[in-house]
């Protein structure tokens, strides 16, 4: 918990230097009916030391369950260095950098990032991070409208192999602006998205494909064929990637003959916590070519007349502030402290650190998955290459095998039959480098035995 240093002579001496007799009058201007009045049902102030322990006693509560969950935020490792800086109070305070004179060590920390996330995704451009990666698919998709003036249909194709929460987050976004979504179905025996599956829409007016590598499955897109078609088709490619991916796989502006035009994702694998859903942020880069139209900030770096490196906002219209109808976004305030923590995660891990974690989560996914379909009635459900992220089916329906594996401590997946039913039970987990041998382990035996109850009963 914060320490306030404030002594009760402190604040008597705080209120005596502005003229006030009491905290209360500081709120005198609130009419007296408009006040709720004491706070009667809050007990009785307590130590510090009591208020740790009952916080202690209720996280308990929680419990602290083997994690195979992912489907879009994943457990890592995240140094103790990374909170320590980021929670310090001119990093955790730090607004918005309007007045650059006052924000120098803000906008530095924003220009690195930028370099960092154009570095890992293999563009030319980034902005200074977005709300969270489902908001950011659909600021690109705005963008791809925006930018393609070749086309004037505002259709998107979006495969469904793409998260599906991202996809009703794009949908309640920029569906209400025009854009119309049309599904691409992914082949059920690889799981991936196939050529052919977008070749019903050759000759048509396509604004922009989607691609997302991994895609929902954790299965990996022919990303190079599905970007030169989306090109050859006169429509933008939007490629949504997982950042940590991108240490092992090719980066999205080398897909394909030329490169994805803009590339989005979910930032809280760079060293954000799961936080019971957030908040997290999401990252945009581009081509150049498109920085017009990319929405939110972006943080440019020039030279004072003593020649000394400066920090702007930069290409950045008024109508992102104040004609605000006129924008190309309303992305004003953006998840600054989460994107600070992700600058500095990369820059302790550095490249070597993050291959090191992306290899370890992909070991330790094949290994899950070999412990379990080793057991009875599990089976893997595609054949195509996967990252750290694979789809199981069960024989049997999944809501009730994850409710007793939660009885035993282990959080047992994601239910992709809630999303896909046309699967079948179908079970999605994951595994980072932060499982061993023996949570696998685990998992496989509580697994069995749940399974083996189940046929006994």
């Amino acid at each position: 918990m914060a320490f306030i240093p404030h002594t009760a002579d402190d604040v008597r001496e705080m209120l005596s230097t502005i003229g006030v007799g009491r905290i209360e009058d500081l709120f005198d201007e609130i009419p007296a009916a408009l006040r709720c009045g004491p706070l009667e049902a809050i007990p009785p102030a307590a130590s510090e030391m009591a208020i740790g322990r009952l916080m202690s006693e209720r996280a308990l509560r929680d419990g602290r369950p083997l994690n195979f969950i992912g489907a879009g935020a994943y457990e890592h490792h995240i140094p103790a260095a990374v909170w320590a800086i980021t929670t310090r109070g001119e990093i955790y305070s730090a607004y918005t950098p309007y007045q650059a004179e006052a924000s120098q060590g803000t906008l530095q920390t924003i220009y690195e990032y930028q370099t960092m996330m154009a570095s890992l995704t293999g563009m030319q451009v980034s902005n200074a991070s977005l709300y969270d990666g489902a908001s950011a698919l659909a600021e690109a998709c705005l963008m791809a409208v925006r930018a393609n003036r070749r086309s004037k249909s505002m259709r998107i194709l979006m495969p469904t192999a793409v998260n599906p929460t991202h996809r009703r987050c794009v949908h309640a976004i920029a569906g209400q602006q025009s854009l119309k979504f049309e599904e691409v179905p992914f082949d059920p025996a690889t799981g991936q998205t196939p050529v052919d599956a977008l070749e019903r829409h050759a000759g048509e007016d396509i604004t922009a494909v989607v691609i997302q590598q991994p895609n929902f499955f954790g299965t990996l897109e022919d990303v190079d064929r599905l970007t030169d078609w989306g090109h050859a088709h006169g429509a933008l490619v939007i490629a949504s990637v997982n950042p940590t991916s991108l240490a092992l796989l090719k980066p999205p502006g080398e897909w394909g003959a030329q490169g994805v035009d803009i590339a989005v994702g979910e930032g809280q694998p760079l060293g954000v916590p799961l936080s019971s859903g957030g908040p997290y942020f999401g990252f945009m880069t581009a081509r150049l070519e498109h920085v017009r139209q990319m929405p939110g900030r972006i943080v440019g770096r020039t030279v004072d007349v003593d020649g000394r490196p400066g920090y702007t906002l930069t290409l950045q219209a008024r109508e992102q502030h104040i004609r605000r109808g006129k924008a190309t976004s309303n992305i004003c305030t953006n998840q600054g402290l989460l994107m600070s923590a992700a600058t500095i995660y990369l820059a302790i891990v550095g490249p070597a650190g993050l291959e090191r974690v992306a290899a370890a989560s992909v070991a330790r996914t094949a290994e899950l998955v070999g412990a379990l379909t080793r057991l009875g009635g599990v089976r893997p459900a595609f054949s195509g290459a996967r990252f750290h992220e694979a789809l199981l089916l069960l024989d049997r329906p999944v809501a009730p095998v994850l409710e007793a594996l939660a009885a035993r401590g282990i959080a047992g997946g994601y239910d992709a039959s809630r999303d896909y039913p046309g699967l079948g039970h179908a079970l999605l987990v994951c595994a980072t480098e932060t499982k061993t041998t023996e949570d696998i382990a685990a998992y496989a035996a509580a697994l069995g035995a749940v399974l083996g109850a189940a046929r006994a009963a």
